[in-house]
């Protein structure tokens, strides 16, 4: 993904709100070996951008007066009701230099699992993201969670999803739980109400 950016020389609250007015956002470039950059950003097409997940766990083409560079998206500030970008922050990416990167979670087949299938659970996202470790090369969009075999009761835990090659999740040392299944509390009283009320025979 493209992403078009000028460079900013004057800095400050003051300046940062004129180009906010200007329909600007003020961001910066920082990491490797060149020193950081401010610059600045259409506000709009940044806004957009933001919305599409593979902004957010891409390699992004960075251009500056015609030079490209390899960044990846790190933060951003918007607005506390506004619908507004104030400032973005993106890391130079090297090659050879692994990625410490949060990436989202998608979860597939929950409606032929076991638990669902034929137990009427649910299947609750305890996690939406996860931390992972790749080259660049290697950064996938998302994960996939498999949620075809959960039966009702279990869970799925990092160690449980399967990684795409030269990725590894980072759990500084807690396999955390990613998704369970349980039947809703509303649903276990019915059940045990509509046994209590059947004949004995």
């Amino acid at each position: 993904m493209k992403v078009v950016a000028f460079k900013r020389e004057l800095q400050g609250s003051g300046a940062s709100r004129r180009l906010r007015n200007s329909g600007q956002t003020p961001g910066i470039i920082y990491g490797g070996t060149e020193a950081p950059v401010t610059i600045a950003l259409d506000h709009n097409a940044l806004y957009h951008a933001l919305k599409k997940e593979a902004f957010h766990a891409s390699i992004l083409d960075l251009e500056i007066d015609g030079k490209v560079q390899k960044v990846l998206l790190r933060d951003f500030q918007m607005h506390a009701y506004k619908q507004l970008v104030l400032h973005a922050d993106f890391q130079r990416v090297t090659a050879s230099e692994k990625l410490h990167v949060k990436v989202a979670l998608h979860f597939v087949n929950a409606e032929t699992s076991p638990a669902v299938k034929l137990g009427g659970a649910v299947i609750t996202h305890v996690l939406n993201e996860i931390e992972i470790e790749c080259l660049p090369a290697d950064l996938p969009e998302f994960i996939t969670v498999d949620l075809s075999n959960v039966e009702v009761g279990n869970s799925v835990h990092v160690a449980d999803l399967t990684m795409p090659k030269g990725v590894t999740a980072v759990t500084h040392g807690n396999d955390l739980t990613v998704a369970t299944a349980s039947i809703p509390a509303g649903q276990v009283a019915a059940d045990d109400e509509a046994a209590a009320e059947e004949p004995k025979k």
